[in-house]
């Protein structure tokens, strides 16, 4: 079983940062992507970035420019750096991932429990 666990959000005023975690643990082989969703209050659930085992990453049209995703692989973990952060970022933000444990097992949709991002004007 595999799980994802996010850290780093919280409140900051518009034009501020936030950087967020998400740490994969359990028995895990390899992962293949990993990805940061959000979901505001009263709207779907949106892609907000990604990233390949190969480091290809893509980007909401929202956030491209301000938003970076990366990725560290020995620590199974990957995170979101937020800059430049808007009112309209605010929403629980999600970790995505991709993973293949040491049974040949494929998880293709792990989820992480959300993590508030909350953006003051």
């Amino acid at each position: 079983q595999v799980q994802l666990v996010e850290s780093g959000g919280g409140l900051v005023q518009a034009g501020g940062s936030l950087r967020l975690s998400c740490a994969a643990s359990g028995s895990i082989f390899s992962i293949n992507a990993m990805g940061w969703y959000r979901q505001a209050p009263g709207k779907q659930r949106e892609l907000v970035a990604v990233i390949t085992s190969g480091d290809s990453t893509n980007y909401a049209d929202s956030v491209k420019g301000r938003f970076t995703v990366s990725r560290d692989n020995a620590k199974s973990t990957v995170y979101l750096q937020m800059n430049s952060l808007k009112p309209d970022d605010t929403a629980v933000y999600y970790c995505n991932a991709d993973i293949n444990d040491y049974d040949g097992y494929r998880y293709f949709e792990v989820w992480g429990q959300g993590t508030l991002v909350t953006v003051s004007s």
